[in-house]
């Protein structure tokens, strides 16, 4: 005796266990009234770290949402994000504070200059978020985890002012490395994983509207 499923029984239980899944869907976010501002972090080995806070810049400006973003090493780089965004400048304020990687200046005491330059800016424009009339929405700090990972910056400083962020104020801080303590003081972590990139599997080099 056949055993198998009409195509309308198959439909029948896929059905039943989509309703099922959404009533727990429902139950789940009935408790989630919060809205707050978030201290998000991108980190990993993997690539799309600055790829993913851009897109979140992007869908904040969609929703007319105000932007700041400090750039703390891709300074010299022309990158196609910073075109985009540029567009907006009613919405959208990039500063471009850093000069390269490392290994391209080769001057530790310049890095460290520029990487406290761009945290004063980062600074400015956060406590400018305070009051009734916020400047920005959303702050981006652009590989912040670069200049802390070689400690240009006090990492009990900088933890500690972005845990006194303004309530309502999104920052989204990026670059491989992550320290522990700001990962602990983020709402919201996610680690780019490296499973294969084509520069190490192919030689292939950089390009437009891949990596810039």
């Amino acid at each position: 005796m056949s055993t198998e499923l009409t195509e309308d029984e198959v439909n029948a239980r896929a059905n039943e266990k989509a309703r099922k899944r959404k009533a727990a869907r429902d139950k789940m976010l009935a408790d989630k009234t919060i809205e707050k501002g978030l201290l998000i972090v991108h980190t990993g080995k993997g690539k799309g770290k600055s790829t993913a806070a851009f897109g979140l810049a992007v869908r904040a400006v969609g929703n007319g949402m105000k932007v700041g973003v400090v750039q703390f090493v891709k300074g010299k780089w022309e990158t196609g994000e910073r075109v985009v965004l540029e567009k907006f400048p009613d919405l959208v304020e990039i500063r471009t504070m850093g000069e390269g990687f490392t290994w391209d200046t080769q001057d530790r005491a310049r890095d460290i200059a520029a990487a406290q330059k761009a945290w004063e800016t980062s600074k400015e424009m956060i406590e400018a978020c305070r009051g009734d009339n916020p400047k920005y929405d959303m702050v981006v700090l652009d590989e912040l985890n670069i200049v802390l990972r070689y400690d240009y910056l006090p990492l009990d400083e900088v933890v500690a002012f972005l845990d006194q962020r303004p309530e309502d104020l999104h920052v989204v801080v990026t670059g491989r490395n992550a320290k522990p303590e700001l990962i602990e003081a983020a709402d919201l972590v996610t680690e780019m994983t490296l499973v294969k990139h084509p520069f190490r599997e192919q030689k292939v080099k950089a390009q437009k509207g891949i990596e810039f």
